[in-house]
């Protein structure tokens, strides 16, 4: 079997090229932008821009993959709001360039489609924990375009026969994560802190929303499990299903140093528009899959605090 990343030199490829290489016997390829690096002597690494078609049939064609997992996005909420046009571009029409060019090849693989609980939006109290089933009401422009993958990805499973997974996965965290996300920007400033860098006030937006935060680590093992199991047109919630205060997340990380900081709210950390309450019923996975989280939050948060105090 041959299974092909497209877009893992992010944060979630590179795990998912470790599971993969770790755990199942196949022959792995991996695309990346050419500025970016990944680094993994299991896999044959190859430069893609998903906003040219042609390149994504060429190499299509090249290695004829059995399973696709489709990683390459704009991630960042907070980006989304600066780049409406840039998150368009690469989650819309970057994951409809990658449909199209399946359908040009002939090719009949398995594909994962990877969205986010982001999705769901405003959510009414009546309606967490949030299956697949709720509606959706993005409260973002990276929502928006996670919405629209993941109903492109429903209409052309239906329409053309292709072969198609959707997954909604809610935060995930780990060492190595990019501080544009919460709990590595809060870890890297506590780090900061703590080396005498910067002074000692860490710098936060909104500390009231609840999120559903898991290990990265056990979101990829769930993406192997669906690529082999899930059901063809459907969508499934990857998470932990607990949603986490903001402010107990960063007490958490607090509580792990010695260092006496101060918290201050930054207005440019506030976004314009917030959901209060995120959190996964992940019952259909698991049925699905059997797959569950393991890692628990405080060792995640523990590790990556850990990551900023030796990589700063």
């Amino acid at each position: 079997m041959k299974a092909l990343i497209i877009g893992g030199a992010g944060f979630v490829g590179k795990y998912l090229l470790r599971h993969l290489s770790e755990t199942y016997p196949w022959e792995l390829h991996v695309t990346k932008l050419p500025q970016e690096t990944v680094e993994c002597e299991h896999a044959a690494v190859h430069d893609l821009n998903i906003l040219e078609k042609s390149g994504i049939l060429s190499l299509l064609n090249e290695v004829r993959p059995d399973y696709i997992f489709h990683l390459a996005a704009q991630s960042s909420v907070a980006v989304s709001w600066k780049r409406p046009d840039l998150t368009v571009d690469i989650n819309i029409k970057g994951c409809l360039n990658l449909l199209d060019a399946i359908r040009d090849s002939g090719l009949k693989p398995r594909i994962l489609l990877i969205g986010s609980g982001e999705e769901y939006g405003h959510i009414q109290p009546d309606e967490t924990p949030i299956t697949e089933n709720t509606l959706t009401r993005p409260g973002n422009i990276y929502a928006a375009t996670k919405a629209c993958q993941n109903m492109i990805g429903s209409i052309y499973a239906k329409a053309y026969a292709m072969d198609i997974m959707m997954v909604r996965a809610f935060n995930h965290i780990g060492p190595e994560q990019t501080p544009v996300f919460v709990v590595a920007d809060f870890c890297k400033q506590v780090a900061s802190i703590e080396k005498g860098l910067c002074k000692p006030v860490i710098r936060v937006g909104n500390l009231s929303a609840r999120r559903d935060f898991t290990d990265v680590r056990d979101v990829v093992k769930a993406y192997g499990l669906l690529i082999q199991k899930g059901e063809s047109g459907e969508t499934y919630n990857i998470g932990s299903g607990r949603a986490v205060e903001i402010r107990a997340l960063l007490q958490q990380i607090l509580d792990l140093s010695d260092s006496v900081i101060t918290v201050e709210t930054d207005p440019n950390k506030l976004r314009p528009v917030d959901v209060p309450v995120i959190e996964a019923d992940i019952t259909k996975v698991s049925r699905c899959t059997g797959w569950k989280p393991e890692i628990p939050l405080q060792e995640t948060i523990r590790q990556t605090l850990d990551y900023w105090r030796n990589h700063l």
